[in-house]
C-alpha cells in the first residue's frame, strides 16, 4: 500500500498531529516502508501453526503470585516526594 497525502491527512486528523509540510515526504516514505514491511509478513504461510503457538519449549515461564510484606519501596519512593502525607503525595491543587 502506497501512502499519499490523501492518507496521511486523515492519519493526521486521527491521531491529532500536525506533520511539517518539509517532513510531510520523509514520513509518507517511512510509512510506505513499514506497510511493505507487514506484506512481507503476510506471505508466510501461518494456517499450521496454532494461535497460541510459542517459541519456548513448555510456553512461557511463570512465577509464583506471592504478595509482598515489606512496604520499604513505597516509603523509599515517598521519601523523594518533596511532600507527603500518609502515604500519599501532597501536590499544589489545580481545581479551584
Amino acid at each position: 500500500m502506497q501512502i499519499d497525502n490523501t492518507v496521511l491527512e486523515k492519519l493526521e486528523k486521527l491521531s491529532h498531529l500536525h506533520i511539517d509540510d518539509s517532513k510531510k515526504e520523509e514520513v509518507m516514505g517511512q510509512l510506505s516502508e513499514i506497510l511493505g514491511y507487514i506484506d512481507n509478513l503476510n506471505e508466510l504461510d501461518t494456517d499450521a501453526l496454532d494461535a497460541a503457538f510459542s517459541t519456548l519449549k513448555g510456553g512461557t515461564p511463570l512465577r509464583e503470585d506471592i504478595p509482598r510484606t515489606e512496604d520499604s519501596i513505597a516509603k523509599e519512593i515517598l521519601s523523594r516526594a518533596p511532600e507527603s502525607q500518609d502515604d500519599f503525595f501532597i501536590v499544589p491543587a489545580i481545581i479551584e
